[in-house]
């Protein structure tokens, strides 16, 4: 009987492959904070992961990383030159991306191990 990863380490590989591309998207919008025009954008994680697992089910994970699904976020102060990223909150949202990230990696970090000793026999 063998191990089968996929269903081993849960939710949490996908999880990390969604806070990466989120990475990206946040990190571009910080990037482009005086960039006139640039609309600040941002992915929908729960929506992201709902479709991810959809996919998987169906044969493996496909993410589209095509900019075109990311979500454009409404500013609370808009600005003359069109621009809507605001500072603050792109990093407060990639902080707490990044927090959550490193949540999702201890996780399966801990998974790893338990399948090493439950392999190892301890």
């Amino acid at each position: 009987m063998g191990i089968q990863f996929d269903k081993a380490m849960g939710i949490h590989p996908e999880a990390l492959k969604l806070r990466a591309e989120r990475t990206r998207v946040l990190a571009s919008n910080i990037a482009n904070e005086n960039t006139p025009g640039y609309q600040a954008r941002d992915l929908d994680f729960q929506a992201s992961l709902r479709q991810a697992r959809a996919d998987g089910d169906a044969g493996g994970l496909v993410l589209d990383t095509d900019p075109g699904e990311a979500l454009y976020r409404v500013p609370n102060h808009p600005s003359q030159d069109g621009n809507t990223v605001e500072l603050g909150v792109e990093q407060a949202a990639f902080a707490q991306n990044t927090t959550d990230f490193q949540t999702s990696l201890t996780f399966l970090n801990m998974k790893i191990k338990g399948l090493a000793k439950a392999i190892a026999g301890q």
